[in-house]
Formats: C-alpha cells, sequence, structure tokens
C-alpha cells in the first residue's frame, strides 16, 4: 500500500474546513494555498541548526466558549517532541470536568497558535542575529563603555530560574474555569459588539 503524500491531504483539510465551517467554495483554494505556503516556508528550515537544549516557553489561555471561560498560564517545553496541544487539551476538559466538546479543540488551537508564533519569532531572530552579528558585538562593546552593563539572564539567575514557579506563586498560576449562564453570555457578547463598532 503506497504512502500518502502529505501535501495531497491539504486539499482534502480545506475541503473538509470549509464544510465543516459551511464556508462558500472559493475559500478551498485560498485555505489549501496557505496551508502549503507555510509548509513550503517551514521545510526552508530543514537542515539548519537548531537550538536542542531545554526550551521552556510560557503559554496563556484567556478563551470563551459557549458557556465555558477558561484562563489559565503554564510552561511548555519546545524540545519535547511528545507534548501534544491536543491531549494536553482532552487532559485538561476532563481533569476540569468540562462537558462542552468545542472547549477542548479550542484550548489545543490556541496553544498551536502560540507555538507557531514563538517558533516564528526564534526563526526571525535567529535570521537576524547570523545577519547583524558583527553590529551587536558592536553595541555590546559600546554599551560596556558607557558604563551601562549588558545583562546576562543566564548567569544572572541560572537557566530555569526563569521558568520555576515559587511555592507561593503557585495559586496565582492555578486554572480558572467559569461556566456562564445565558445572561451573562448574552451580556458578553453585547459588550464585544460594542468594542468592535
Amino acid at each position: 500500500m503506497p504512502i500518502p503524500d502529505p501535501d495531497s491531504e491539504v486539499v482534502v483539510f480545506a475541503k473538509r474546513t470549509v464544510k465543516d465551517l459551511k464556508l462558500p467554495p472559493g475559500f478551498i483554494t485560498q485555505i489549501a494555498q496557505s496551508i502549503q505556503s507555510q509548509l513550503t516556508e517551514f521545510r526552508s528550515y530543514e537542515g539548519q541548526d537548531m537550538y536542542t537544549g531545554e526550551r521552556v516557553v510560557p503559554i496563556k489561555l484567556d478563551l470563551r466558549v459557549n458557556h465555558t471561560v477558561i484562563k489559565d498560564h503554564f510552561f511548555w517545553d519546545l524540545n519535547n517532541f511528545e507534548s501534544d496541544p491536543e491531549e494536553f487539551a482532552r487532559t485538561f476538559c476532563k481533569d476540569m470536568e468540562i462537558e462542552d466538546p468545542e472547549v477542548g479543540p479550542a484550548i489545543a488551537i490556541s496553544i498551536r497558535e502560540q507555538l507557531y508564533e514563538i517558533a516564528m519569532q526564534s526563526v526571525a531572530s535567529a535570521r537576524e542575529s547570523r545577519a547583524n552579528k558583527k553590529r551587536r558585538v558592536t553595541e555590546h562593546i559600546s554599551a560596556s563603555k558607557t558604563g551601562v552593563p549588558a545583562l546576562d539572564l543566564v548567569k544572572l539567575f541560572g537557566i530555569r530560574s526563569s521558568v520555576v514557579r515559587k511555592r507561593k506563586d503557585w495559586d496565582v498560576y492555578e486554572p480558572i474555569v467559569d461556566l456562564l449562564s445565558n445572561e451573562e453570555v448574552d451580556a458578553l457578547e453585547a459588550r464585544e459588539e460594542k468594542i468592535t463598532r
């Protein structure tokens, strides 16, 4: 049995998305092209040296899905390839006893969007650092000469200290899940509609 080409799945995914979201058929081509361009850009980075040490980034959830409001803040290890936003979302919903089937996918999408933004910032930063390496060395030397010390946070605090929560802060990062009444949802939607005007 031949292995399916992942690129051929792009059109199938676009068709399903358009159908699920009840969009006009003209969106199939736009969605497929957008996905394909992102895949092409991603593949262009193959073979480049990437930092493979521990890379922990903050993820924030601040979502309202139907009657459920979720607020949470946690850390995600970018180099743990076994971490799965969909699995995290399923576990989160199970642990928090959330029954709305739309909440899990919304959580996973929010995490994936943030991880994508972080990855794009990392790539842009890596490109800039290579292109401007000489300029940065000059700026560092001139900053040191003016008496303003350049901070090396890793030397100052250690690798893990910026991502480790102190025990006294644990309650600050506790997930918050609220179920809203119909009246509260209507009031929120009215307020959001006013803001968009």
